[in-house]
């Protein structure tokens, strides 16, 4: 491959064969893509649908789950495209454009999964100022920056690494996340100073709030009766599943982009696909247990419409 062609190879696994199972990987792949894009834009209509379902925590819940719609597109066509392809390339120009995606609606997840706690946080902690707080202008601007300040980074770090000089072109990914960096001649101290600043502005802190939420949550539900500490549990744990499981294949992603160390190809593999695969796919089937706004039924008199 030419240099100036920019092209980078994008391999299976490392040394498990494409080729062999091709069609079997396509099937199962494009099953799952369909399951994602059903059950999630399922929740969603029915969200934007019924009036009595425009509150917000359910605003919340429909921006989590087109999240995980939008995230899955950036990844999921060109694997499918790739799997019936007897080499699976992408053009270096391609390859910033999915980082920038995977990235955009990776780092979204947490502010909104920040935002949503913040909700809980005001509808349990402070009933009588919730309908003051969580007005329809306070939902749009969290809204609005938990897709605008991961667009920020990904133009940064985009901007920074558009015209590096590749000395590699073969990755082991099975699509382009932060492990390109790798082809890299020279290691950029500027993108991996960016790349650690903005991990932990959108990541860490998002995730210490969350945290902090939470435990405010249960330090006043413990002094609260049976059933409300009953509710809120039911309203926090969700939250708390896909905050966990995300937190850690999102961290898993970036440690071993950044740390040379060996690890058996079908391991990498299957560690890789869990982001892309079943957060997606059990996002919906975990949220659909706020369904009932259990914290809602703790306190009806705060029941507010938008």
């Amino acid at each position: 491959m030419e240099d100036e062609l920019n092209v980078t190879y994008i391999t299976f696994g490392g040394h498990v064969e494409l080729h062999k199972y091709r069609y079997l990987y396509f099937t199962v792949v494009l099953i799952v893509y369909i399951l994602i894009i059903c059950s999630n834009s399922t929740i969603v209509y029915l969200i934007w649908n019924h009036q009595d379902l425009h509150e917000p925590m359910y605003i919340f819940i429909a921006a989590l789950l087109l999240n995980c719609v939008l995230f899955s597109t950036s990844i999921y066509p060109k694997l499918l495209v790739d799997f019936l392809s007897e080499k699976q390339i992408i053009s270096y120009q391609a390859c910033l454009i999915q980082f920038f995606l995977f990235y955009v609606f990776a780092y979204s997840e947490f502010l909104l999964l920040a935002a949503m706690a913040y909700d809980r946080y005001v509808f349990i902690c402070k009933p009588l100022q919730y309908p003051t707080i969580m007005t329809k202008t306070t939902i749009s601007i969290f809204l609005a920056l938990s897709w605008f300040v991961p667009v920020c980074y990904c133009v940064g770090i985009v901007t920074l690494t558009a015209n590096q000089k590749l000395c590699s072109f073969t990755l082991r990914m099975i699509f382009c996340n932060n492990s390109f960096f790798e082809l890299f001649c020279v290691p950029s101290s500027a993108v991996s100073l960016f790349g650690v600043v903005f991990f932990q502005s959108v990541v860490v802190v998002p995730v210490i709030f969350i945290v902090f939420t939470y435990t405010r949550i249960l330090i006043i539900c413990y002094y609260s009766s049976g059933e409300v500490r009953s509710k809120a549990a039911q309203t926090c744990v969700p939250h708390l599943l896909v905050l966990i499981n995300y937190f850690y294949l999102l961290l898993y992603g970036h440690i071993t982009a950044r740390i040379e160390f060996h690890i058996p190809d079908i391991v990498y593999l299957i560690m890789t696909l869990q982001i892309v695969l079943y957060n997606p796919l059990f996002n919906p089937w975990i949220i659909s247990f706020l369904t009932d706004d259990p914290a809602h039924s703790a306190c009806p008199h705060l029941s507010v419409d938008y």
